[in-house]
């Protein structure tokens, strides 16, 4: 019964998803794409880390990764901002760090897409006989092989044109999940089976460990980009509803899975959702693995695209895109076969914490120059440090 109830929440959520009125709404278009790159592949590979290190205190790890989250959105809603109203007239300062904050996100873009594409390896053959981490190379390899050949015959304007619909296909999938998830869990409160285990990372370990998570909330600085599509006002509200919304999204997953399963129980690895999924209903795997290769192709795609372009505009056009297309596949192969996922998604976590750190010191000059040094413009210098304390303190999961 479990399995329908579930498949019936997901349609009834993509019905949703694709009514008129909501998927006409301005507002709802312009927070699709952070919104997706938020709860995309951190949603598969977050939920088990976080229970198997920090049991029963979980949500509240989880309450402060999205809270770091929200207040580096914060310095670049101000970027935005501060942009319209002087027409981009700013500071030599402000715009070197912005070049260097560029640079800095056309990195992570290269290292997010090795990220994407090692899960999505990982999710395809969890299910079969060939369940090991070297045929999980060998499909990643074989994707990565894929985006090259369409990026080099100009196909990604027709494979984007699937991110509307993956986008829709996760959401159903994960409504289906915290239904199924909600309904395991209250069976256990009745049962009076809950659980409440304490931490098995403490300390600075712990510390440096949720630095390193930082990649499963990032996606919300997408909305700093649609300027071609939206009015800035619309992307500072378009950040901030998908923000929240990934916030609710996540901590009631959180707070669902920290609960009800062991951390001692749990073998962690990147597929790990798969197997917890197995014990809450048999239909969830299978749903899981669906979003997962649909999600994780279209990112790396928006992604691949989104570094082959920015190296073409800071390069003024001496690498062309296709140039950068090869040179992130490289690195992106490199990567795969040097590194385990947990790794990528450190090193994903540092590079994008860069170039919050850099948006953070941008807004801290852009507000010191608007009204001399005040409370705002010390707390995003703050903020930048923290970022650039990511990067160096930042580690793995083990």
């Amino acid at each position: 019964m479990l399995n329908y109830l579930i498949i019936l929440m997901a349609l009834a959520t993509g019905a949703l998803l694709l009514y008129p009125k909501v998927a006409n709404a301005l507002l709802w278009r312009a927070a699709i794409t952070p919104l997706a790159s938020i709860i995309g592949s951190g949603f598969l590979v977050l939920g088990p880390i976080l229970v198997a290190s920090f049991g029963q205190y979980a949500p509240l790890v989880m309450v402060a990764l999205c809270s770091f989250a929200y207040l580096f959105g914060a310095a670049i809603r101000f970027n935005i901002m501060r942009l319209a109203t002087y027409s981009g007239v700013r500071s030599v300062s402000e715009e070197k760090l912005e070049t260097l904050s560029s640079w800095a996100l056309a990195f992570a873009y290269i290292i997010s897409v090795a990220y994407y594409l090692n899960l999505l390896g990982s999710f395809a053959v969890s299910l079969t006989p060939l369940n090991d981490a070297f045929h999980a190379q060998l499909v990643t390899s074989g994707v990565f092989a894929l985006v090259l050949i369409v990026g080099w015959t100009k196909g990604f304007k027709a494979l984007e044109r699937m991110e509307q619909i993956t986008v829709g296909v996760k959401l159903s999938i994960i409504a289906g999940l915290l239904f199924g998830l909600g309904w395991f869990f209250i069976n256990k409160v009745v049962a009076r089976e809950l659980v409440s285990e304490p931490a098995t990372v403490t300390g600075w370990q712990a510390i440096a460990l949720v630095a390193g998570l930082l990649v499963t909330v990032q996606g919300f600085e997408t909305s700093r980009y649609l300027g071609d599509e939206y009015l800035p006002l619309t992307r500072i509200k378009s950040m901030r509803l998908a923000q929240w919304i990934s916030t609710a999204i996540y901590m009631i997953y959180i707070a669902f899975l920290s609960y009800v399963f062991i951390p001692e129980n749990l073998e962690l690895s990147e597929t790990a959702i798969i197997d917890l999924m197995v014990v809450v209903a048999p239909i969830l795997p299978l749903l899981l693995i669906v979003a997962a290769i649909s999600a994780q192709f279209s990112a790396a795609v928006a992604d691949t695209g989104g570094s082959g372009g920015l190296i073409t505009e800071l390069t003024e056009g001496r690498i062309t895109p296709r140039a950068g297309y090869g040179v992130l596949v490289g690195i992106g192969l490199i990567l795969t076969w040097a590194m385990s996922v947990f790794e990528i998604i450190s090193y994903a976590s540092r590079a994008f914490a860069f170039y919050y750190a850099l948006q953070a010191f941008i807004a801290a000059k852009g507000s010191w120059s608007e009204s001399g040094l005040s409370l705002k413009g010390i707390g995003f210098a703050a903020l930048g440090i923290l970022g650039l304390a990511i990067v160096i303190f930042g580690t793995s999961v083990e």
